[in-house]
């Protein structure tokens, strides 16, 4: 068990669980004690890695409103309750100019990424706030904890890139709309925006692609997906307590703002 985060007796869902990164994040979820169940889609994947981590998994489609509600009151349902919701699901979109991007490209990746994001929160948020608050620092009660996974392009936009920069910044907005929504309901909604990450879906993008975006990078390097890891530990912790709304760069200082 991961000593610096206590996380035992917490129940976890993390979206998008049977990729690289969402894997990163449910094994250190499960390292620092909580209960970790993956939502995905794809249930070949989703079977391998739920039984490599030794967690549990709920195959859902989050574009699908029903099946996100059916999924959400089945998870509660299984577990008396959700202290931390990853939301992780997301894909990556053409590289393309936007003239020349197929609109229906487009709105998959808002599906996915924004409208699915939403669907989840959605679905969780209502059921959190209604669940016993566990006291949480100073004695403020605390029902919960969202982290977003957003990304640097969210907040700067990037070339060949339109639809999945638009979607993070949706997941952005998203994040600071429910994050007030939910601020005296003892519920902690944060986003974490990471630049490129080392998993396998930055292996779909070409050498050219992967160079320009490295490029932008003062550090030099890609994310590691346990650095983003830690930091959703923190932000799915009691030490995160008051930092609801909070969007927290992991960028190798390629943030500007």
């Amino acid at each position: 068990m991961d000593a610096r985060y206590h996380l035992a007796g917490r129940r976890a869902i993390v979206t998008g669980g049977a990729g690289g990164l969402g894997r990163g994040i449910a094994a250190a979820l499960r390292d620092a004690g909580a209960t970790v169940e993956l939502w995905d889609d794809n249930p070949r994947v989703l079977d391998e890695a739920a039984s490599a981590l030794g967690v549990g998994r709920r195959q859902v489609d989050i574009t699908d409103p029903a099946a996100v509600d059916e999924a959400a009151a089945a998870a509660f349902a299984a577990h008396g309750r959700i202290d931390i919701l990853v939301n992780n699901a997301g894909i990556l979109g053409e590289v393309k100019p936007v003239w020349e991007t197929d609109p229906r490209n487009f709105e998959a990746v808002l599906r996915v990424n924004l409208f699915g994001t939403y669907l989840v929160s959605r679905a969780l948020l209502g059921r959190m706030r209604l669940q016993e608050p566990r006291p949480g620092i100073g004695g403020h009660p605390l029902r919960g904890h969202v982290v977003n996974i957003a990304s640097i392009q969210g907040k700067e936009g990037m070339a060949l890139a339109a639809a999945y920069s638009a979607s993070k910044a949706g997941v952005i907005a998203l994040t600071k709309s429910t994050a007030k929504e939910t601020a005296r309901d003892g519920i902690v909604v944060t986003a974490v925006t990471p630049a490129a990450a080392e998993t396998p879906m930055a292996k779909e993008i070409s050498a050219a692609r992967r160079a320009d975006i490295l490029s932008r990078i003062p550090m030099g390097r890609f994310v590691e997906v346990e650095e983003v890891a830690r930091m959703v530990l923190w932000l799915s912790s009691d030490e995160c307590s008051f930092s609801t709304g909070g969007i927290f760069d992991l960028s190798g200082a390629r943030a500007t703002y």
